[in-house]
C-alpha cells in the first residue's frame, strides 16, 4: 500500500496534541513544543482532510503562506460538498480566496492565475472554459475573469452580480455586501456584452437610473440595490 498522507496527518496532530515535549534522538535532549502548534496542526490537517489537495506539499505551502499574511487558506469550506469527481466544487468562497491571492492587481499572468486554479483543486475544464469566452490571453483582466467564473454559478445576471460583490466585499464591513459603483458599471457592462442579448441602451438606462438615483456619497452600491429594487431590472 502507498502512503496515506491523511491517517499520516491525524495521527501527527494528535501525537503533538498529547505531548508537550519530545526527545531529539541524536542529542537525548527534550525540546519544549510551543504551545500553539497542537491547535495549528490539528486546524491544519482537519483543512487538508476536508480539502483533500492532490499535491499535498504544494497546497501546505500555499495553506500556510496564507496563515502568515493573515489571508484565508485555501480550504474548501465544507466536507459535505467534495463531489464526485476529484476536483473541488466551485464555490463563491473559494472564488473569494483566488480574489485574495490576486492581491488587488488588475492584470494577472495565465500561468500565475492557472497555478493558484490547481492549489485550489477546481477544474481544469472550468478555468479552459472561461479562458475560452473571454478570448483570455497570457495577460488575464482579472475582474473579467473573475465576472466569468461567477457567472457559472449564477443562473442571472443579477444572481452573477451578486455573487461578485460578494466576492469583493471588504470584510470589515458590516451589512451587506456593497462594491464601488464604478467597479459594479465595468462588471455589469462586460456581463452584459458577452451575454449579447441585453442591449446597449437598457444597459445604460439602469446604470443611470442607479447612478442618479440610489447611489449615495460614498459612491458604493449594495447588493439590495439591484436585487430588492422593484425599477432595477439588469436582464
Amino acid at each position: 500500500m502507498g502512503w496515506r498522507p491523511w491517517s499520516f496527518l491525524c495521527r501527527l496532530w494528535n501525537y503533538f496534541c498529547k505531548k508537550g515535549t519530545v526527545t531529539m534522538p541524536q542529542t537525548d535532549k527534550q525540546v519544549c513544543i510551543p504551545p500553539e502548534l497542537p491547535d495549528l496542526l490539528k486546524q491544519f490537517t482537519k483543512a487538508a482532510i476536508r480539502t483533500q489537495p492532490p499535491d499535498l506539499i504544494l497546497w501546505s505551502s500555499e495553506y500556510f503562506s496564507a496563515m502568515a499574511r493573515g489571508e484565508l487558506p485555501p480550504v474548501r469550506e465544507r466536507a459535505d460538498r467534495v463531489p464526485l469527481s476529484n476536483w473541488a466544487e466551485l464555490t463563491p468562497e473559494l472564488l473569494k480566496v483566488l480574489h485574495q491571492r490576486v492581491g488587488g492587481r488588475l492584470i494577472v499572468h495565465v500561468d500565475e492565475l492557472a497555478q493558484m486554479w490547481k492549489v485550489l483543486n477546481l477544474p481544469t475544464d472550468l478555468f479552459d472554459s472561461v479562458m475560452n469566452v473571454g478570448r483570455f490571453t497570457e495577460e488575464i483582466e482579472w475582474l473579467k475573469f473573475l465576472a466569468l467564473a461567477c457567472s457559472s454559478l449564477g443562473v442571472t445576471i443579477a444572481k452573477t452580480l451578486k455573487i461578485i460583490c460578494e466576492v469583493l466585499s471588504n470584510e470589515n464591513d458590516s451589512g451587506p455586501a456593497r462594491i464601488p459603483f464604478s467597479t459594479f458599471q465595468f462588471l455589469y457592462t462586460y456581463i452584459a456584452e458577452v451575454d449579447g442579448e441585453i442591449s446597449a441602451s437598457h444597459v445604460s438606462r439602469m446604470l443611470n437610473y442607479i447612478e442618479q438615483e440610489i447611489i449615495g456619497p460614498d459612491g458604493l452600491i449594495k447588493v439590495t440595490d439591484f436585487t430588492q429594487n422593484p425599477r432595477v431590472r439588469l436582464e
